[in-house]
């Protein structure tokens, strides 16, 4: 994504959850809340009076689920007196295993689980909440819990209520990739067509749509995108079913939201569970970001904001003429990392903790560079490798020809070190050379996009299974200003999958 001018300017600030899981024919669940609605009444009265009252409620949600594992969303509703220090205990009614958990510690021991606060969310004031997160494997059936304590004491609903039955899990519906295995040193795709044009209105004269990030919730395709002419940038939304639905699908642009007018270009979208809330991150001159809790209302963002106060002095000083662009978050269990580009060679990471996000990022560093800016350019997309201690990273280059490409690397960690993977014009991530299309190719340019995640949280976790790409292109014959060119987006599919 390049900005139509050189982003040297100061500016002046995020329903449902979860994350990912494993296999090929992956399954997701349409949200199921399980409202245990229970009291505990252990305010025992005895001739010295009455000891507080400990009373709450608690919401299983199941996000999604696979034919293996599946992820959930847990929240304590404190109905009664505060409580400083919690732990929360239930069992499991058909073997399941916590395999990864966010805000929160565990210990499972057989079926019974018992997660303790962490110390930023230790505190539940009265007629306050905390949620905490979950990956988990199940064989068989995976029902829900039916009962829960917290500190020893049983949750039964407020007083007087009795127990609802718990909501049945549903069956899963099919999700959009697969399952587990490993990355191929070398990558082969097949195209679709263009799969989505821009369209314009009375006040939205576009030349091309571009930049997408998508997610797959609710049963539906979530895409957001930059649309763009001759006199700047704008952001855009629209969702489906299914792609053969992305054509015709409404388009509503965000300018008609709290996220406003001006310069906002190259948008990522992520539920950050911790907080049940939707994050759109997105560069305006500076790396900005709105939130929602309803991903399907466009208009429900809120207004910008900002993760740094202006441009940070290390990326001011390797700049040269380059433009600060492409800013991208991946969280893991501890830290949110903040990675975004220069156009001039350099690839920039800051990071907050988990608890801080969005507050709190630290001074970038160049967590790469390359004296040959067209081999670094821009588009750095980074992601959890599923049922692997893997990452993977892409980064969008210009080949010799002048085309736009993809290179790819690999880490164990988001913040170490990055070791080629497929990074060359030769054997290169994706590229016109090691895509096929149906036809007549309508691209050459393999360019700023977002694979379709396995999930939809802050982990950004990918299956390495039959991967998929949805990525801009362009009309090989097409020039003049870059702002003016056609772009338009289409959907990759790996042909060479190791599952």
């Amino acid at each position: 994504m390049r900005l139509p001018w050189r982003s040297r300017a100061t500016a002046s600030r995020p329903p449902e959850a979860s994350s990912p899981g494993r296999r090929a024919l992956r399954r997701r669940l349409a949200i199921t809340a399980v409202p245990l609605m229970l009291i505990a009444a252990a305010g025992l009265l005895n001739a010295q009076g009455a000891q507080a009252a400990l009373a709450c409620r608690v919401d299983y949600a199941v996000g999604s689920q696979w034919n293996s594992g599946f992820s959930a969303n847990v929240t304590i509703n404190n109905l009664g007196d505060a409580v400083n220090g919690w732990r929360l205990s239930w069992s499991f009614g058909a073997g399941q295993q916590i395999t990864q958990l966010w805000n929160g510690t565990v210990s499972q021991s057989g079926s019974s689980v018992t997660v303790s606060n962490v110390s930023y969310n230790a505190a539940i004031p009265s007629g306050g909440t905390v949620s905490f997160g979950f990956n988990g494997s199940w064989s068989g059936s995976n029902p829900a819990p039916t009962a829960f304590s917290l500190n020893g004491v049983a949750c039964t609903g407020s007083p007087g209520e009795p127990t609802p039955t718990p909501t049945p899990t549903p069956t899963p519906t099919p999700t959009p990739t697969g399952g587990t295995g490993t990355l191929p040193s070398s990558f082969r795709w097949s195209s679709s067509g263009q799969l989505i044009a821009p369209k314009s209105d009375a006040t939205h004269n576009v030349a091309g749509i571009k930049d997408p990030s998508v997610v797959y919730y609710n049963g539906k395709w979530h895409v957001f995108a930059s649309t763009a002419n001759s006199s700047g940038y704008n952001l855009v939304y629209t969702n489906f079913t299914d792609w053969s639905q992305a054509a015709s699908a409404p388009q509503y642009y965000l300018d008609q939201s709290g996220i406003g007018t001006g310069y906002r270009a190259a948008p990522e979208v992520f539920y950050f569970a911790p907080q049940n809330k939707w994050y759109l991150v997105y560069q305006t001159g500076n790396a900005s970001y709105s939130t929602t809790t309803d991903i399907s209302n466009p208009r429900s963002w809120s207004a910008p904001q900002h993760f740094y106060s202006g441009m940070p002095d290390i990326i001011r000083q390797n700049i040269g003429n380059g433009y600060w662009v492409d800013m991208w978050v991946i969280c893991d269990n501890v830290n949110c990392y903040l990675f975004s580009s220069d156009d001039n060679g350099h690839l920039y990471r800051s990071q907050t903790t988990v608890a801080n996000f969005p507050n709190g990022f630290s001074q970038p560093v160049i967590a790469m560079q390359d004296s040959n800016k067209n081999n670094l350019f821009e588009a750095s997309n980074v992601y959890k490798v599923k049922g692997t201690n893997q990452y993977l990273m892409l980064v969008e280059a210009i080949g010799g020809d002048g085309r736009r490409y993809f290179r790819s690397w690999t880490s164990t960690g988001i913040g170490g070190s990055w070791t080629p993977l497929a990074a060359t014009e030769s054997n290169p991530f994706a590229r016109a050379g090691n895509v096929t299309f149906d036809g007549t190719a309508w691209t050459k340019d393999i360019s700023h996009g977002e694979m379709i995640r396995d999930g939809y949280d802050q982990t950004l976790t990918i299956s390495p299974c039959n991967m998929r790409y949805l990525y801009q292109g362009l009309n090989p014959s097409a020039g003049g200003d870059y702002n003016s060119l056609p772009w338009r987006l289409g959907l990759l599919t790996q042909t060479n999958s190791t599952c």
